[in-house]
């Protein structure tokens, strides 16, 4: 079992266990945890919770339970509230749910109508004991148009197989992910955006191929086709339900594909890159040497005309205090050719 609900965690004690099948992994039936675990805890006060742990695979599909069980909550409760429990949360009268890492976490009160408080603290202490992954969404929950507000209702799609189970268009029977694909879904106030990201730039064109003959299709058909459509590297974006077209392209223009490239060896450019940096550097050196050359070069120049300028002001100085002539510098000197005026007389 890679993790179990502990005996006691906070202020709270395990009680018992619960043998009946998870409901909330019927939320999402494609997606089968790795291990699960039920069970009712305790607080001081008497109150008790229902608390239910699955644990996945990969972080993808226990964020795809998270957004998913978001959505349900949402169609019986509208004023869904997110939360910061685990790396994002989400809470609905007395129930409090969480991602983190590869686990989902569900925690319900028993009671009607208890307090939030002793909720809120079970599912913090709960999410204390796990990893947190890579401690982030998906990013193609973060490559929606206006990801903060997206992310409140956004619903999270891993490892797609058919567009079609995605939403009721018939554009979607276009989309062929054969499991190499995620999707994300958000409803916005100027319509709702579905990104499809392809795990290979072939599935992407392959797709992008179906879709655009497909939006023909309809044009001629005179069904509904999607208010705007366009691939971003190896995002499908599609934009339903916009009020018009201008609209839907502008949201469109919101979406910017991120490429990430990573090697599963050794990266055979390493030496091409230890000489880029290598360059880099020594270029880096010889330009502050260079420029601090320049800079002493300026002050040693600067100083030097300051303590000239300063020596010459003195001796043009002793110079006028001499009134006669003399070629010794102003220093005692032998009067022989009679030539210097007598101060005596």
């Amino acid at each position: 079992m890679l993790f179990a609900l502990p005996a006691e965690t906070g202020k709270f004690k395990r009680v018992k266990s619960a043998a009946e099948p998870s409901a909330t992994a019927k939320l999402a039936p494609e997606a089968t945890p790795v291990e699960s675990d039920q069970a009712e805890y305790v607080a001081g006060n008497g109150e008790r919770f229902a608390v239910e742990i699955l644990t996945f695979q990969t972080e993808g599909k226990a964020y795809e339970l998270f957004s998913r069980a978001a959505a349900a909550a949402r169609t019986i409760d509208p004023n869904v509230e997110t939360n910061n429990v685990g790396i994002a949360g989400f809470s609905s009268g007395n129930q409090l749910a969480f991602f983190k890492g590869v686990n989902f976490v569900s925690v319900k009160s028993l009671k009607p109508g208890s307090s939030t408080e002793n909720l809120t603290a079970l599912a913090q202490s709960l999410s204390d004991t796990l990893d947190k992954g890579d401690g982030e969404v998906p990013v193609l929950i973060k490559h929606l148009p206006n990801p903060d507000e997206a992310q409140k209702n956004a619903v999270y799609y891993n490892s797609i197989d058919d567009g079609a189970a995605l939403l009721p268009h018939p554009v979607l029977t276009a989309v062929k992910g054969d499991g190499n694909a995620d999707a994300a879904l958000a409803t916005l106030d100027s319509g709702i955006v579905l990104i499809v990201e392809f795990n290979t730039p072939q599935l992407a064109s392959e797709n992008d191929r179906r879709i655009t003959a497909r939006i023909q299709e309809l044009w001629k058909l005179g069904q509904p086709a999607p208010s705007a459509y366009r691939r971003v590297g190896n995002y499908s974006v599609f934009v339903f339900n916009a009020p018009d077209e201008q609209t839907a392209k502008q949201l469109i223009d919101q979406v910017h594909y991120e490429q990430v490239v990573s090697w599963l060896g050794e990266n055979p450019n390493i030496l091409r890159q230890a000489q880029e940096r290598y360059i880099d550097t020594t270029l880096g050196v010889l330009v502050t040497v260079l420029k601090a050359s320049g800079y002493a070069l300026v002050g040693c120049l600067g100083l030097g005309g300051l303590v000239g300028a300063l020596l010459f002001g003195y001796r043009r100085s002793q110079q006028k205090a001499f009134n006669a002539y003399s070629d010794a510098g102003g220093m005692m000197r032998l009067n022989l050719d009679e030539l210097s005026a007598d101060k005596s007389k």
